[in-house]
Order: C-alpha cells, then sequence, then structure tokens
C-alpha cells in the first residue's frame, strides 16, 4: 500500500474502535516523554507505514524539524509546524510529509505528498492532541531516505472536546473556503520568483465522533475532512490524506513558488463525500 489513503486506512484498522480509547488510569500511566522509541503505539503505526525500512531520528539539522507546543494552551487547538531544508528538485528532495500523534485515537494525523514541483516541504496545521503524546514528523525523500523529528507535548481532551459555536450555523457555513497571504509578499513573489507564504481554511466542523452533546448526552456523529488537494491553476500543489486529529474548521499553512499569475484552488472531500471547493485570484490574496 502506497497511496496516503491506504496509509490512513491501514493505520485505521490497526487500532480498532474498541481498542482505542484508553481509561483514566492507563492515560495517568503514560510515559513522561524520555523515550520516543518506547512508545507501543509508534512501533504499531511505524509497522503499518514504513513495515522494517530504517528510520533516521537524528537527521542533520535542518533535514526535518517538528515545532510543537510542549504545553498546550487549547488542546483541540494545538499548532504543528513540519519544515524540512532539503534543496528541492533533487532526489534528496522531501515527496511525502507524514503526522503522527502517538496517543491520540487515529494516530496518523496527515500524510502530504508534495509533487517534484509542488509546494515545499514546509506546512502548518492546527490539530487535536488527546492525551500527553509524542509527536513525529516523518519526512520520505524522492530516493526513499526516512528522517524523523520527535516532540513531546502536553495535552489532553482535544479528540473529546466539544466544537465552538453554534451548530446551525456550523454547518450552514460548511465548505466555506478562505485564504489568506500577505499582499507585499505576493507582489514580491511574482515579482523575483521568491517563494511565497498562503494560509488556507475551509469551515468544517470536523467532528471527531468522539464528543459528547452536553444537551442530547449523545455523541455526535463522526464527520470530518479527509482529503485536500491544493492547485495554482493546473499545477497540483499538494495533497493530502486528513484525519479528524486536524481541528475544527482544517487549515494547511503552505509556501510555494509561483508559477504565472494562475489562480489558486482548492478541493475538499469529508467522511460524506462531499465535496468543497474554491479559487481566488493571486492579486486578491490578502
Amino acid at each position: 500500500m502506497n497511496t496516503p489513503a491506504d496509509r490512513l486506512q491501514l493505520t485505521r484498522r490497526a487500532f480498532p474502535a474498541g481498542l482505542l480509547g484508553l481509561t483514566a488510569a492507563a492515560r495517568a500511566q503514560l510515559p513522561a516523554g524520555d523515550d520516543p522509541d518506547a512508545s507501543p503505539r509508534w512501533q504499531t503505526v511505524r509497522a503499518a507505514l514504513f513495515g522494517h525500512r530504517p528510520i533516521d531520528s537524528a537527521p542533520a539539522a535542518g533535514q526535518i524539524a517538528l515545532a510543537a507546543p510542549r504545553r498546550a494552551d487549547d488542546p483541540a487547538f494545538v499548532p504543528m509546524a513540519l519544515r524540512s531544508t532539503l534543496a528541492p528538485d533533487t532526489t534528496q528532495s522531501v515527496q511525502r510529509l507524514t503526522l503522527v500523534i502517538d496517543n491520540n485515537p487515529s494516530p496518523v494525523a496527515a500524510v502530504v505528498e508534495l509533487p517534484p514541483d509542488g509546494a515545499l516541504p514546509d506546512i502548518e496545521t492546527r490539530t487535536r492532541v488527546d492525551e500527553y503524546t509524542f509527536v513525529r514528523a516523518i519526512a520520505e525523500t524522492r530516493d526513499g531516505r526516512l528522517l524523523m523529528a520527535t516532540r513531546f507535548v502536553k495535552a489532553s481532551g482535544g479528540c473529546s472536546a466539544p466544537p465552538g459555536g453554534d451548530e446551525a450555523a456550523v454547518q450552514a457555513a460548511m465548505g466555506r473556503m478562505l485564504w489568506r497571504a500577505d499582499s507585499a509578499e505576493v507582489s514580491a513573489s511574482l515579482a523575483s520568483g521568491t517563494p511565497l507564504t498562503v494560509q488556507w481554511m475551509v469551515h468544517h466542523p470536523n467532528h471527531s465522533g468522539l464528543a459528547m452533546n452536553q444537551a442530547t448526552r449523545q455523541f455526535t456523529p463522526a464527520q470530518f475532512v479527509r482529503s485536500v488537494r491544493l492547485w495554482q491553476g493546473e499545477r497540483l500543489l499538494l495533497s493530502a490524506e486528513v484525519d479528524f486529529a486536524l481541528s475544527e474548521n482544517p487549515t494547511l499553512r503552505f509556501r510555494f513558488v509561483p508559477r504565472g499569475t494562475g489562480a489558486l484552488r482548492a478541493e475538499a472531500v469529508d467522511t460524506f463525500d462531499r465535496r468543497f471547493s474554491g479559487s481566488i485570484a493571486l492579486k486578491d490574496l490578502r
């Protein structure tokens, strides 16, 4: 199995629904973050995603980096950034970034594919973290190397936190997309061919299925964005298979070098197979 969707499906099968939750007592026994390789969840995920392939967990500075808070202010909105300085357009450039949150109910949060002429390996998003956990960014290069950066994040309850805002309003806004960039950076990028930073967001509740409606005392059924694709014109910038580990109103901040003035466009698909799309002209980014 090689596609991002296959990888997510494989890890979901590795963690049947009845085995995903931990009791409060078990949560209290979680490790303090001193040995990433000892995580039993990671060993299962690693086998599912990468088999016996070697992973360099101490790569040279900049080859892969993960930014995440040591202690999250809000477990339902934990910022994370995956970055690599490996040169693009070479056999050593990054073709895939995988974000793993070991102790989440569904550990593989995102698998991002980067075409050779697409977005740079510099991706930020917001995630849910359900328990104190190791978080991992794994980069796969075009020549088959695996590089990993690891952080330990202290947060709990993010996957079962109730959604914010009025549910009717959330449903009404579902699928609406927002794009942001610095207008001065857009002008400079178009003039000189320097990378442009863009933040994309889609309105979606991204219900995990683990949050209880306090009025009805019933669990809100799962419905979340499962795939995202971003283009400039007909040029694919990135494709991502994602999970409910991404926060409500999923967002991706990415960097790319514009080719011409073609509009940015996006398509997102959720677990109900609803397709949402949107676009914006580069000159309208702000």
